[in-house]
């Protein structure tokens, strides 16, 4: 049974952030912790500045919730496993809130931010049979099929995005390693490698990559490093951007790169990713796949994740460019103006994506994808 939980405390990492309610109208509060308001750096700049005093969230996007903690709530194929397993231990899904969703990811979500009290349903297993939970994936995605649930939920319950993933630690390094999912081409464990080689070549920061067992796709953890784990907001949550439908432009998400970091390298290193997304057909540019890394007191963007060919929203960009949801070259030098980036620069990177994308396209094009 799930005690219901009226206070939930924050964390990052064991400094204690602040504290989380419901008021009575259904938003949520958060006042920062004496402690952390002498020591520490604003978890959320735009929105939850560090300072005392009371915070109430706005309604949308996040249904009351403050963008940051949405940030740590499963989406997705998280959200499914989550529901599924309360449902199997008799729980009701309307009186479960944002409140003990938080408290179910506990210490497990991405990112350093955790919350107390933490629920755990299972206890922790630590051998991971990659091919036997891409069946359980498979067969779960089909019906209504609950044989291996407990497990892929401890592996992937707190995990975002649409894509089955299991977030699992294999020879002492951290790793997200996705599935396929019932609308994905069969093959799609290999082309988000290509497109990770592609995104290296062009000059994007990523984290390592593999391809486990030649199928499944996985990523360096980059929350991670040396046992510490750092604080990530995506875009979505900073801004108050909802990732569900197109809500940004790559001019406003530029500006907030700048706006946060303070750095104009950072703010090119998203005109790049930019460039990349138009240039190789990535079309699933949403809001939650960008995401800012908090080390120290510094902000900077986080290496570049969920790269690779979609259709995106009715085949166009879910972040639209200079306004459009199909650009052309010339869109991308217009955004490099109206943000104040170094024009002669914005060139240089589009000619050094356009030529380093070369064999991607190649490639994309030897599997039909355009």
């Amino acid at each position: 049974m799930i005690k219901k939980v009226e206070i939930v405390e924050v964390l990052l990492n064991n400094l204690l952030v602040g504290k989380l309610v419901i008021t009575p109208e259904q938003l949520f509060a958060f006042e920062y912790s004496a402690e952390y308001l002498n020591s520490g750096v604003s978890i959320s700049p735009f929105h939850l500045p560090l300072k005392p005093g009371v915070f109430i969230a706005k309604r949308e996007p996040f249904n009351g919730l403050f963008g940051v903690f949405n940030d740590s709530l499963p989406d997705g194929w998280g959200k499914l496993l989550t529901d599924r397993v309360l449902l199997n231990n008799n729980f009701s899904l309307n009186h479960i809130n944002a409140l003990d969703r938080l408290c179910l990811v506990g210490k497990n979500g991405v990112g350093a931010l955790n919350y107390r009290p933490a629920i755990q349903m299972f206890k922790s297993q630590s051998k991971t049979d990659l091919n036997k939970l891409a069946v359980e994936v498979e067969q779960i995605l089909k019906a209504n099929y609950n044989g291996n649930i407990n497990e892929l939920y401890q592996k992937g319950g707190a995990s975002g995005g649409a894509r089955p993933k299991v977030l699992v630690n294999i020879d002492d390094k951290d790793w997200i390693i996705k599935f396929k999912s019932s609308y994905d081409p069969i093959n799609i464990g290999k082309i988000e490698y290509q497109y990770s080689i592609a995104a290296k070549k062009c000059g994007i920061e990523m984290p390592e990559t593999k391809l486990f067992g030649q199928k499944f796709f996985g990523a360096r953890r980059f929350d991670i490093h040396a046992n510490k784990k750092y604080h990530i907001h995506s875009a979505s949550g900073l801004l108050y951007a909802s990732f569900r439908y197109p809500s940004l432009d790559y001019t406003e998400l530029i500006k907030a790169t700048l706006a946060l970091t303070q750095n104009m390298q950072e703010a090119l290193k998203m005109y790049r990713q930019m460039v990349f997304n138009v240039l190789t057909f990535n079309r699933d540019d949403h809001a939650k796949n960008f995401s800012f890394i908090l080390k120290g007191k510094t902000w900077s963007l986080s290496p570049a994740y969920d790269l690779v060919f979609s259709l995106g929203f009715n085949g166009q960009h879910t972040t639209t460019v200079n306004g459009k949801g199909n650009p052309v070259n010339a869109d991308l030098i217009e955004v490099a103006i109206n943000t104040g980036l170094p024009e002669k620069k914005a060139r240089q990177i589009f000619d050094e994506v356009f030529e380093n994308s070369k064999e991607l396209l190649i490639f994309l094009k030897g599997q039909k994808l355009i």
